[in-house]
């Protein structure tokens, strides 16, 4: 049996701490992050529910906020119940090039599946809310979810 010698002391190379880490760490949180599509402008406190069904693909929905403004905006928009599509108030009129903006922003494949969730104040009017769902018919987005929060929360 051969026997090997050591030809004096290997030390361990030195681990690189501080850029390796960092580095890790930047990776970490790019990787696990989700940017916030949208800011909120409206206040939106959702009614309560019995039956919740949770959105299996986040990336289908298109959300369309439905409630008064914020303090910082209701000196400007004013009190009354407002429709915010993406970071913009805007009416019912303009439903129906936001839709279409959103699916031409989605694959062939996906457009079919796109899923519109409307997310209202629970004080709102349901006028609102119904002039809202008319337009969605009208441009064909069928597919329409509402949020709420589960009872007890």
């Amino acid at each position: 049996m051969p026997i090997f010698k050591r030809s004096g002391k290997k030390d361990m190379p030195e681990l690189g701490t501080s850029s390796d880490i960092v580095f890790m760490f930047l990776f970490f949180f790019m990787v696990t992050t989700q940017m916030r599509s949208s800011e909120v402008k409206v206040r939106v406190h959702l009614p309560e529910a019995t039956e919740v069904a949770k959105l299996e693909r986040k990336d289908l929905a298109s959300y369309i906020y439905i409630g008064s403004p914020n303090a910082q905006y209701a000196g400007q928009f004013g009190t009354e119940a407002r429709i915010q599509l993406n970071d913009s108030f805007k009416t019912t009129n303009d439903i129906r090039d936001f839709i279409a903006a959103e699916r031409d922003a989605m694959s062939e494949t996906d457009r079919q599946l796109m899923q519109v969730d409307i997310k209202a104040d629970e004080d709102v009017r349901m006028g609102i809310v119904t002039d809202v769902k008319q337009e969605l018919r009208r441009c064909s987005a069928l597919k329409i979810m509402y949020a709420a929060r589960k009872a007890g929360q």
